[in-house]
């Protein structure tokens, strides 16, 4: 069963809190909370693949100096307050204020 993300509606028509509910596709969308009676709506929140370029992925990528010099990056390391030295690929030894 699919999980909705509903919205709580203000007075003033204005959105306010979030909160999910598992339901069939095939109930209706809920108009008021659950347990407080307030006027809510369903809010359409797009779905994460896990794909190619996935945070997950490309975090890891980003970790690895070889991939990183194999792409053409320069990678600088703080080395103080202010100044980065290369690690890996071209450009200045160091970079400061």
């Amino acid at each position: 069963m699919p999980t909705y993300v509903y919205e709580i509606l203000d007075e003033d028509g204005n959105p306010g809190e979030r909160f999910e509910v598992v339901e069939l596709m095939s109930d209706e969308p809920l108009s008021t909370h659950p347990e407080t009676g307030q006027t809510v709506r369903r809010v359409f929140v797009p779905f994460h693949v896990a794909g190619k370029h996935a945070p997950m992925k490309t975090d890891r990528n980003l970790a690895d100096d070889k991939k990183l010099e194999r792409l053409g990056f320069t990678k600088y390391v703080k080395s103080g307050d202010g100044t980065y030295d290369k690690v890996l690929g071209e450009g200045p030894k160091s970079i400061s204020k």
